[in-house]
């Protein structure tokens, strides 16, 4: 599963038309104390209703399937040493228990432009030979491992991959790990959370009918829309599974009209992009994505959508404007703010319904 999908058409948006006036006190520094005590904004109804993550299943219809990504976060940024002695910290692209001597890994590098062809980067038994730029990422750099393995020298030498507007003046600490990481999480290989799903515990799932699949979240997620149409926006490639059992429980859900409810924007992506690519079908799949949900997309699963408050002019915030309507998404967003919500990986979340969906529900 690759390239860009199509989308329909729609008028040309810049990136001021996803924008908002967040206070900076409103910015989560750390999680709730515990995972369901997130406030929680319901927009499922004709009115905004204020609750709390641990009332979810309140909000949600009797029939609902919930659909999570389990992907586990790597501590993936990682701190190195040229042989001269410089340091230079890496944020690994596409983190993997397959990548070992031999192979050839991307990276965001602090630093890049002092990095020379050849040049080796060493953190504990991992050396790392810079060799070019990446040819389609921009910011990314590419790597050849000539000793050790990634991942275990991520395990015990990286640091949790917490996004720069959470402030750590001596870096993510060992809370960081176990809460910037889903109850549900399995598989390692994403560099973000998905952070819609830190608001649910083992309790809450235990009372949900869910199913899993994996989208490994790149460093793409984190990148700003600088382009004048947000069309063109791109976030690169991400690997994505869907096993034959659960593309089979989710088909078996839309065939009864029962509710989808993704938890999260990837889970969203994952979803929408396996369905864009098989006339509305999910299948089973072991593959890569590179879709970036913009107004006047074609939504074939998701019904409801469990998410984070994102930043402004982000991709995220897009995505959710294409699901619900970007006038009444960026006034739940104004409604939050002035309810003192906290917004961002660690701060509240929002239920949202697909707009066409909540329209057929009101009428």
């Amino acid at each position: 599963m690759k390239g860009a999908l199509a989308q329909s058409p729609g008028p040309a948006l810049g990136p001021e038309a996803f924008d908002y006036v967040l206070p900076p006190a409103q910015i989560a520094q750390a999680p709730a104390e515990r995972r369901g005590d997130s406030r929680l904004l319901v927009t499922t109804g004709d009115q905004p209703v204020h609750s709390h993550a641990r009332a979810l299943i309140d909000h949600l219809p009797d029939d609902a399937l919930v659909v999570v990504n389990a992907s586990r976060v790597v501590p993936a940024r990682l701190p190195t040493t040229r042989d001269d002695g410089r340091p230079f910290e890496l944020l690994f692209c596409e983190p993997s228990p397959a990548q070992r001597v031999g192979d050839t890994v991307r990276a965001w590098v602090r630093g890049a432009k002092r990095l020379r062809p050849g040049q080796v980067l060493r953190a504990g038994a991992l050396a790392l030979r810079y060799d070019r730029p990446d040819e389609v990422d921009p910011r990314a750099r590419c790597f050849t491992v000539v000793e050790g393995d990634v991942l275990p020298t991520l395990t015990d030498h990286g640091r949790t991959p917490l996004p720069p507007y959470i402030e750590r003046p001596q870096g993510p600490d060992l809370a960081d790990r176990e809460r910037y990481q889903t109850v549900y999480a399995r598989e390692a290989g994403s560099v973000a959370a998905p952070t819609a799903g830190l608001h649910l515990d083992a309790a809450q799932l235990a009372r949900l009918d869910v199913v899993e699949l994996l989208l490994h979240v790149g460093p793409g997620t984190f990148l700003p829309m600088d382009v004048t149409d947000v069309g063109l926006h791109r976030v690169g490639a991400e690997r994505v599974t869907l096993t034959e059992a659960a593309a089979g429980r989710i088909e078996a859900a839309r065939a009864v009209g029962r509710p989808v409810v993704a938890v999260g924007t990837t889970t969203t992506r994952a979803l929408e992009g396996i369905a864009a690519r098989h006339q509305g079908r999910l299948v089973p799949t072991e593959g890569t994505t590179d879709l970036v949900i913009t107004p006047g997309f074609d939504f074939e699963v998701v019904t409801h959508l469990l998410t984070n408050f994102h930043l402004p002019r982000s991709s995220l915030l897009m995505l959710v404007c294409a699901l619900a309507g970007r006038e009444p998404v960026l006034a739940w967003y104004r409604e939050a703010v002035d309810a003192g919500y906290r917004f961002y990986s660690y701060g509240d979340c929002m239920l949202v319904r697909r707009r066409d969906a909540l329209a057929e529900a009101l009428a």
